[in-house]
């Protein structure tokens, strides 16, 4: 199997796009793609500055090895859970990363402790609020990443997720048509009202196995182990229908993706819609307790927060 660009041997086999790339040629498509992303949905300017969302898996610390490659101001925050074994072993890969590769390029690594601040961790927040533990830790990442890229007034927050994971959350959005979520599944949020920052996904023309074959290649050492506190996930039930659909026909979840996104364009540009930013401004208002934007008089976190603090024994 030789490269489809130079005709040297190949290193890897890409089905949905009938080719097949060496380790030079793999790096240029993979980097191509990221900055065909940034480029088509207007994520960030070269000069802007990024903050990024590292988990110690492979496409967080893929997307901030590609942005820093590609010469962008790109920190990265780290939320430490508190799942025992997981996050210290997530957390070990993350700062050697960041101390090895990162730092030399100067850019920064952040760091959360849930525990610091809310007195436990992920697993025993969510048993006292009654609450599944992915739900309580997404609360939890999204009211802290935001805060964080607020609070240090970085321009845009940058996610790793991938191609898998967009169209696995959007076939679960489509079943239930949960059509408030299908309006904000793009690649690009924005800064809609004050105390939001922008959001981008710049991996969401990759897939899981691209970007785990570049950390490969690249020698980035990630977690390989997914979160114990995800089992049972319906998301994961999704990929694996996904990953059949895409053994029989190559590009299925490209096609069904994209295409979404490409509908979504159009139908913008047809019909005069009320914006999401017209949308969030007149539902949103600052929270109670600590400003977030939210709908209610507190936000998701802070009734989490208040929950948590209530349910223990006094």
């Amino acid at each position: 199997m030789n490269c489809t660009k130079c005709k040297t041997k190949a290193v890897m086999k890409l089905p949905r796009h009938n080719a097949a790339f060496c380790k030079p040629c793999f790096n240029h498509f993979i980097h191509d793609q990221v900055e065909k992303a940034i480029k088509s949905q207007a994520m960030f300017g070269p000069d802007e500055r990024i903050l990024v969302a590292v988990s110690g898996g492979k496409d967080s610390l893929a997307l901030w090895h590609i942005l820093l490659t590609l010469g962008y101001h790109a920190d990265a925050l780290y939320v430490h859970l508190g799942i025992a074994g997981y996050s210290e072993r997530s957390h070990d890969k993350v700062q050697h990363y960041a101390k090895m590769i990162a730092a030399p390029l100067g850019a920064t690594l952040h760091t959360h402790t849930v525990e610091e601040e809310a007195g436990a961790g992920i697993k025993e927040l969510a048993q006292l609020v009654h609450r599944p533990t992915c739900s309580t830790c997404g609360t939890i990442k999204r009211y802290q990443f935001n805060r964080a890229a607020i609070e240090k007034e970085y321009d845009v927050m940058a996610t790793g997720h991938n191609l898998d994971d967009e169209a696995a959350r959007l076939l679960g959005n489509v079943l239930h048509w949960q059509e408030e979520y299908l309006d904000k599944q793009g690649p690009s949020l924005p800064a809609s009202v004050e105390g939001f920052a922008k959001k981008v996904k710049p991996l969401y023309r990759l897939t899981e196995r691209e970007l785990a074959a570049y950390c490969v290649l690249n020698k980035i050492d990630y977690i390989v182990d997914e979160c114990p506190m995800a089992q049972g996930a319906k998301t994961l039930l999704y990929k694996e229908v996904l990953n059949r659909l895409e053994t029989e026909s190559p590009g299925t979840k490209q096609y069904f993706y994209w295409g979404f996104l490409e509908k979504q364009r159009k139908h913008g540009a047809t019909s005069a819609p009320t914006t999401m930013t017209e949308k969030d401004q007149a539902i949103l208002h600052p929270c109670m307790s600590c400003g977030q934007p939210t709908t209610a008089e507190s936000c998701s976190y802070c009734k989490l927060m208040a929950r948590a603090k209530s349910a223990v024994p006094h």
